[in-house]
């Protein structure tokens, strides 16, 4: 469970790295690319910070996170430039790819076509009793 202490700086961090992922974008002249914070979760001794991204196109997705990767010691300066009055040591960065939307596409895609496991349960994997 989050502290309201985690909470908060997970907030800082999320609003920031929006502003200096997007600003990277445009800096860069990437029209088509959305890239957005989903979830910022910091550990309980605030040392590492886990940043999960959505983004748009999903194509480049992979692409972008080894780029974000790659530059993740940049970005933290950056971070570490905006937040040095609210925090006084910034956590190390880790990214991940947020799929969860891609996730709730799947469930509401087999939902909607014959392929329903709830109305066919032929399609559902059987357990194995052990």
């Amino acid at each position: 469970m989050e502290t309201n202490r985690q909470k908060k700086i997970g907030g800082v961090i999320q609003k920031d790295l929006v502003d200096i992922l997007q600003g990277e974008v445009r800096k860069n002249g990437i029209s088509n690319l959305i890239i957005s914070v989903s979830k910022v979760s910091v550990t309980t001794d605030l040392s590492v910070a886990t940043v999960h991204l959505s983004i748009f196109p999903q194509e480049k997705a992979v692409e972008t996170l080894a780029a974000i990767k790659t530059n993740s010691k940049l970005i933290k300066h950056d971070l570490s430039q905006r937040v040095r009055l609210q925090l006084r040591k910034v956590p190390n960065l880790t990214f991940f790819i947020d799929d969860s939307l891609d996730y709730i596409e799947k469930i509401n895609t087999a939902l909607s076509n014959r392929e329903n496991p709830i109305e066919n349960r032929d399609l559902l994997e059987k357990r194995k009793h052990i």
